[in-house]
């Protein structure tokens, strides 16, 4: 368990699949995630999800939990890792909705950024973000993420092309506390 202000990132629990599958079922929450068709998950994709969490060496998911009252409300992790390159992709979610633009993601973000660079010994944390997701965008520069490149409307949402931003932080820029 790792612990920020307002989160607390946790192993997932057999307990927390039916709010997952809530959360990826969410039109809102699959339009800020999701580049493909939205296709809407059932319970045993995410329960088939949960059961292979351990089998796999090179992803690391954590569920976002709150401090206070002790609530699943997202979750975050490792997508992919580069070990050669020394290079980590990550991705975040925050589900519950009450939780939005108030410093939870930004809490969560800055605790995996701690974990990935303080315990895994990775040169370099990168993600992507849709054009769209604004909010997003200015939690990921608040915990030292930089553009780094962009691909030019490769999204398509609501009728209009959007572009796929890449977004990275090195560990020479992470202000080890």
């Amino acid at each position: 368990m790792y612990i920020g202000q307002k989160v607390r990132l946790r192993e997932y629990r057999k307990e927390d699949i039916e709010k997952a599958q809530k959360y990826m079922n969410d039109p809102e929450m699959r339009r800020l995630l999701h580049p493909g068709i939205p296709y809407l998950y059932t319970f045993e994709d995410e329960e088939k999800w949960f059961n292979e969490l351990s089998a796999n060496k090179d992803v690391y998911n954590f569920a976002i939990e709150t401090i206070k009252d002790k609530k699943y409300i997202g979750g975050c992790g490792l997508n992919k890792i580069d070990w050669k390159n020394s290079v980590a992709v990550v991705g975040i979610f925050i589900g519950d909705k009450e939780y939005w633009g108030k410093g939870y993601g930004t809490d969560a973000m800055k605790i995996l950024i701690k974990f990935v660079f303080e315990q895994m010994n990775i040169n370099k944390i990168k993600l992507n973000v849709f054009s769209f997701n604004q909010r997003a965008i200015k939690s990921y520069e608040k915990c030292g993420f930089r553009k780094e490149g962009i691909l030019r409307q490769e999204i398509y949402r609501d009728g209009r092309y959007y572009d796929d931003i890449i977004m990275g932080i090195l560990r020479e820029e992470y202000n080890i506390n």
